[in-house]
């Protein structure tokens, strides 16, 4: 999957394909959340603060798995 870099303290970049929403930590770790529409990907990749988007839309709204 090809992840978008973003600006954030704490997300180093998103990417979206397949409706699975992975995400990459600054620490290194690496998410996948599962059934997360095309829209949240969207917003989460132009939010002022992604990393305070996706805290509050994503994570423990969509089941993950940590792949890294």
């Amino acid at each position: 999957m090809n992840r978008r870099p973003v600006s954030s303290s704490n997300i180093a970049s998103i990417g979206w394909e397949d409706d699975a929403l992975e995400i990459e930590f600054r620490s290194g770790h690496i998410y996948v959340y599962q059934n997360v529409p095309e829209l949240e990907w969207q917003r989460a990749v132009g939010a002022d603060s992604p990393g305070k988007y996706v805290a509050a839309n994503i994570v423990g709204r969509f089941e993950h798995t940590r792949v890294k």
